[in-house]
């Protein structure tokens, strides 16, 4: 079995960083902290099950993957020893990349 390397790319850290401070706005900092500790936890699948993730319809591009974690996409990139997370999205937002 090969393990694949999970790496973030700096648009997903910053969706993060987002993502924290939006739980802080609402005044419920802690529920931030333990979605992002569960995002985290939910990418290590992809080291054994890279392509365990479906692909984005709106790009249908079989290198482009997403895992579903309500309330957010964890979008990400298959390369051939990476697996580049590089959107964090709410669920219902649509999809573009830089």
């Amino acid at each position: 079995m090969i393990l694949k390397n999970i790496e973030f790319a700096e648009s997903a850290l910053c969706d993060l960083e987002d993502i924290l401070a939006w739980y802080a706005d609402q005044q419920v900092p802690d529920v931030g902290e333990r979605l992002i500790r569960e995002l985290f936890a939910r990418t290590e699948q992809l080291a054994i099950f890279p392509e365990s993730g479906r692909v984005v319809p709106e790009f249908d591009e079989i290198a482009i993957r997403e895992l579903i974690h309500p309330p957010s996409r964890l979008v990400y990139r298959l390369d051939v020893s990476t697996v580049w997370i590089i959107r964090v999205w709410r669920s219902e937002r649509l999809l573009i990349l830089p």
